[in-house]
């Protein structure tokens, strides 16, 4: 419930304390959505067959889902939960600390490895959750300390910058650092890893140099647990280097990286979310009359327009006037004008468009995919779907 003015103001004769704001407060952060308010849906059957269909691809190797960025904006719990009862998947790759935790508060049992920094006292944490780091750096006495103190082995997953120059140990001198971190009995080796440049010439001498890496450190005698290097990128570019696990993220939640992958046939994706909102007014505009900021449109005829509460601040990138549309009932209809919390769309001469109608901003049809939508903003649909406002109502449906 809102808090008026006047209730505000009755609130604080005096100097106001936090003790006499906390009711305010608490009574203002209650949740409740609009009926208009806009909101995401998480395709639960196009996210089980995703999965399948990734499976089927990488003859069930096991899938380490990357479910990063508040699960590429379906919301990282609502992915996880639907995942892991599936057998094709072996556990989770986050980023940030905060997502592992808030799994493991939601209650998934699978691995989770995490891609992401963390300091000595976040790492204690890690094993107590049994969250698995992802390490490059000497890290053997922190490891040591930690097995003391808690009586358990740290699990790692290495990872070797064969190129990409992001994180990682560099290649040449990835050997020296795992072993001397490997050899140490209070870590466990789960895996090791590299990830692709996406460059078509030069990953192919980053994988030379992995899988050499890898084959000089197993000589030695250490077991490097599962090799992994495939994202969702490398499950259309590089079938031949699956190794031993796959970590899409993506092409998990059924959107192609690439135009060209949507067209190869290679796996039949259905987008699994949906960003939607309903019609909150239509009216007509006289030729000459305009809509949106800058008058940014004009209408050179006789027109109607629909608004939806639904704009940038929610997610939707402010170039969909490009040439994006939104889809109503059994129509597609291109968006003209936008502002922070609205957009508005051209019906055209006539129209049969009502107040409280659904519409979507994109969904999982033909022609108003993520993928339609981000072509039409000349942008990437990453962007698009990692943007989403994270106080967006999410419904699995």
């Amino acid at each position: 419930m809102a808090v008026s003015r006047r209730r505000f103001l009755q609130s604080s004769v005096g100097v106001p304390t936090l003790a006499s704001w906390k009711p305010l407060l608490q009574e203002s952060f209650k949740r409740r959505d609009s009926s208009f308010d806009p909101w995401i849906e998480v395709h639960r059957s196009n996210l089980e067959h995703n999965v399948s269909e990734i499976s089927r691809l990488v003859n069930e190797r096991p899938i380490l889902a990357v479910i990063k960025n508040n699960g590429y904006g379906l919301g990282i719990v609502n992915v996880a939960r639907i995942l892991e009862p599936q057998k094709a998947i072996h556990g989770f790759a986050v980023v940030k600390l905060q997502e592992a935790i808030t799994l493991r508060d939601a209650g998934i049992k699978k691995p989770i490895l995490l891609l992401g920094p963390f300091d000595d006292e976040e790492l204690y944490e890690m094993v107590e959750r049994e969250v698995m780091p992802m390490v490059y750096t000497p890290l053997g006495p922190t490891f040591d300390k930690l097995a003391r103190k808690t009586g358990k082995k740290v699990e790692v997953h290495f990872c070797i910058d064969t190129g990409i120059g992001r994180v990682g140990v560099p290649y040449h001198k990835a050997t020296a650092l795992i072993q001397e971190v490997a050899n140490r009995g209070a870590v466990a080796v789960g895996g090791v890893m590299m990830t692709f440049t996406e460059d078509s010439q030069f990953d192919a001498e980053q994988f030379r140099r992995f899988q050499g890496t890898c084959d000089s450190i197993e000589k030695a005698g250490i077991r490097l647990g599962r090799r992994h290097a495939v994202s969702s990128f490398g499950l259309f570019q590089h079938r031949d280097k699956f190794l031993d696990m796959v970590r899409p993220g993506m092409a998990i939640f059924g959107i192609y990286p690439e135009k060209e992958f949507r067209l190869a046939g290679t796996m039949n994706l259905r987008p699994a979310v949906s960003l939607k909102a309903r019609v909150i007014y239509v009216k007509q505009l006289s030729k000459g009359e305009s809509a949106g900021y800058n008058r940014s449109f004009v209408a050179g005829e006789d027109v109607w327009v629909a608004t939806l509460p639904v704009g940038h601040a929610d997610g939707v990138p402010r170039e969909v006037t490009k040439g994006a549309r939104v889809r109503i009932g059994d129509g597609l209809f291109p968006i003209v004008a936008i502002s922070a919390s609205h957009c508005i769309t051209n019906l055209g001469e006539s129209t049969n468009v009502n107040i409280g109608d659904e519409a979507a901003v994109f969904d999982w049809q033909e022609n108003s995919r993520p993928e339609d939508v981000a072509a039409a903003c000349n942008g990437s649909v990453y962007d698009l779907t990692m943007h989403l406002n994270p106080l967006l109502p999410r419904k699995v449906v």
